[in-house]
C-alpha cells in the first residue's frame, strides 16, 4: 500500500510540474492526420513519466525567470524509439536547468508514428519539429526570445528527430506561408540515433518511423550522416562507448559529417554509461551539461 501510494504521489508530482507551465497546442488542425480518437496514454515508472500513443501534438514552455535581454530559446524531443516520450527525465528535468541557465525551454510532445493516425506516418515527427521552431519564431517577441538564437535538442531517437530537423530544414513538410526559417540555429544530440543504415541503426527507431519494407532511398533520406551540409547548423554531441541501444557510431559519424563540411562541434565520449542516462552519467563525476553549458556560452548563446 506504502509502495502504491508512493508512486501516487511522485506520479501527481510530475503532472503538476507539467501543468503549473503553459501548454501550447502546435496546430488548429493536425496536418497529415487520420481522424481518430485521442488514445494517449501516460505512465510512471521507475519515478520516470512516459507517453505513449501521442496524437495530439503541444509545446509547454518553461520561460526563464532570470530578467534581461531577449533569451536563448531550445526545443527538447524527448526519447523512446519512436514508440514513446521520455518526458520527465529527458524533458522537463532538462528544461529546469536551461530555466536556471537563463534559457527558455520548451519540452515538444511530437506525435509518434502511426498508420491508423496519419497519411504518411514518415513525416509527422519532423512536422511537429518543424512547426514547434516556426511557432517559437512567430512569437519570439510575445515570448522575449532571440528568433536568431533558437535551438533544438533530442534525446535517442528525439535526437534523430532533432538531426532531421537539422538537416531537413529547406524541405518544409508543414505550410509555412510566411517564410519563416526552420533551420535550428544549432542543436544538442545525447546519444542519438543519426543512421538507418542497417549496421548502426536502432531498428525499432526506424522500423517505426518508416516501416520494416522502407526503400533504400528512404533509409538514405533520414540517414542523417549523409544529409549534411554546409548549412547544417553547429551541434553539440554526447555518448557512451558502451551504449548497446544505439551505437556510440550513430554520434562519430554525424561530427565527422559536420566537420567534413566545416560545421563547428564538439563530441564528449564517456567509454561507460549505457543507454538513456538523460542529464546524469552515473559512471562518471564528469557532468556533461556544465561541458554543455560552456560550450553554449562559448557560441554566444548564454
Amino acid at each position: 500500500m506504502k509502495k502504491i501510494l508512493s508512486l501516487i504521489l511522485i506520479a501527481g508530482c510530475i503532472q503538476n510540474a507539467l501543468l503549473s507551465q503553459e501548454v501550447i497546442p502546435l496546430y488548429g488542425k493536425v496536418p497529415n492526420s487520420k481522424p481518430s480518437p485521442d488514445k494517449e496514454e501516460r505512465v510512471v515508472t521507475d519515478n520516470m513519466l512516459r507517453i505513449s500513443r501521442v496524437s495530439v501534438p503541444t509545446l509547454t514552455m518553461y520561460a526563464s525567470a532570470v530578467p534581461g535581454d531577449k533569451k536563448t530559446a531550445i526545443i527538447i524531443c524527448p526519447g523512446g524509439g519512436y514508440a514513446r516520450l521520455a518526458a520527465s527525465h529527458e524533458g522537463v528535468d532538462v528544461a529546469k536547468v536551461f530555466n536556471e541557465w537563463g534559457i527558455t525551454a520548451f519540452v515538444l510532445k511530437y506525435r509518434l508514428p502511426d498508420d491508423t493516425i496519419m497519411e504518411d506516418k514518415s513525416i509527422g515527427p519532423l512536422q511537429d519539429a518543424q512547426r514547434a521552431l516556426q511557432l517559437v519564431r512567430e512569437n519570439a517577441g510575445k515570448w522575449n526570445i532571440d528568433p536568431s538564437k533558437t535551438g533544438i535538442m533530442g534525446f535517442s531517437a528525439g535526437g534523430h528527430l532533432a538531426a532531421t530537423a537539422s538537416t531537413h530544414f529547406n524541405k518544409a513538410v508543414i505550410e509555412n506561408n510566411e517564410s519563416i526559417s526552420l533551420r535550428p540555429d544549432f542543436s544538442v544530440l545525447i546519444y542519438p540515433v543519426i543512421s538507418f543504415s542497417d549496421s548502426l541503426a536502432h531498428m525499432g527507431s526506424r522500423n517505426n518511423l518508416v516501416g520494416k519494407m522502407a526503400s533504400p532511398e528512404k533509409i538514405a533520406e533520414y540517414s542523417n550522416e549523409l544529409q549534411v551540409t554546409q548549412q547544417t547548423p553547429p551541434a553539440f554531441l554526447v555518448h557512451a562507448g558502451d551504449d548497446r541501444t544505439v551505437k556510440v557510431q550513430n554520434s562519430i559519424r554525424y561530427y565527422e559529417s559536420l566537420l567534413k563540411n566545416s560545421i563547428p562541434a564538439e563530441l564528449h565520449l564517456y567509454p561507460k554509461g549505457g543507454h538513456g542516462f538523460g542529464m546524469n552519467n552515473k559512471t562518471t563525476a564528469d557532468k556533461w551539461m556544465e561541458r554543455l553549458k560552456n560550450w553554449l556560452q562559448s557560441s554566444g548563446y548564454l
